[in-house]
């Protein structure tokens, strides 16, 4: 008898679990599909952000944010942000897995780990999840960049990109950072200051676009040369070169 009382009760059980998931599914990708078209008032990294500022008792600290459309940015923005993290995003499909490749080879071989995630998964953990190496965030990671990589096009996934990302101490994307460095709208950026903002990214709460170290200025110097022999703008518009980089 015991048994036969289990077994339904088992049965619910599994049946709660797997509409759960389906209502998991079904909210995460209606939330994806909405930010297609609407600018996302905030994002996770953030939120964490303003919480870890709040925890320590960092009282000064403000976050900068403003959201600015495709069609306001310099053409130079995002170019140079794929010039420096993600040279093939235009032909990828969310991962770049000759880079994880890599990565997986050079933690081997014992060599310091390198970074391998696309723009798209950037977006991806930036918009939805939070900082850190957990495979629980990289499993959610890789799903949601999945989504975003079936639900938006590319211009859309840098737009959203280009708007979130920390590029200062609580300065997130490039309307606050063009105000904040430049003192200029994100439209007048040239190819310099956008590179500049682009070198920025692997550290941008200790590197500065407006006070540029050595280092910062030779990585902007060489993401301009990438920017250069990509081909300009066209890379980012739909006309890529028959040739991916390498």
């Amino acid at each position: 008898m015991p048994t036969l009382f289990r077994r339904p009760r088992l049965i619910r059980l599994l049946r709660a679990l797997a509409l759960l998931a389906l209502a998991w599914l079904a909210l995460s990708w209606l939330l994806v599909l909405v930010l297609r078209f609407v600018p996302p008032w905030t994002s996770a990294v953030m939120l964490e952000r303003r919480l870890g500022a709040w925890m320590h008792g960092e009282q000064d600290f403000q976050l900068h944010q403003r959201w600015v459309p495709w069609n306001q940015v310099s053409p130079w923005v995002p170019l140079a942000m794929v010039a420096g993290e993600d040279q093939k995003f235009p032909y990828h499909h969310g991962f770049d897995f000759d880079s994880i490749h890599d990565a997986i080879d050079a933690a081997d071989d014992g060599r310091r780990l390198r970074g391998a995630s696309t723009i798209s998964q950037q977006t991806a953990k930036n918009l939805f999840l939070w900082n850190g190496r957990s495979f629980v965030r990289k499993g959610l990671e890789a799903y949601f960049t999945v989504l975003i990589e079936l639900t938006w096009p590319k211009q859309r996934i840098l737009e959203v990109y280009m708007n979130i990302a920390e590029l200062g101490n609580g300065i997130y994307g490039v309307g606050a950072a063009s105000d904040a460095y430049f003192h200029a709208t994100p439209a007048r950026l040239d190819p310099a200051q956008a590179a500049r903002l682009a070198a920025v990214l692997p550290n941008p709460r200790r590197l500065r676009a407006d006070r540029p170290s050595a280092y910062v200025l030779r990585r902007a110097g060489w993401i301009q040369q990438q920017m250069n022999q990509l081909g300009g703008p066209a890379y980012i518009e739909g006309h890529a070169p028959p040739r991916r980089p390498h």
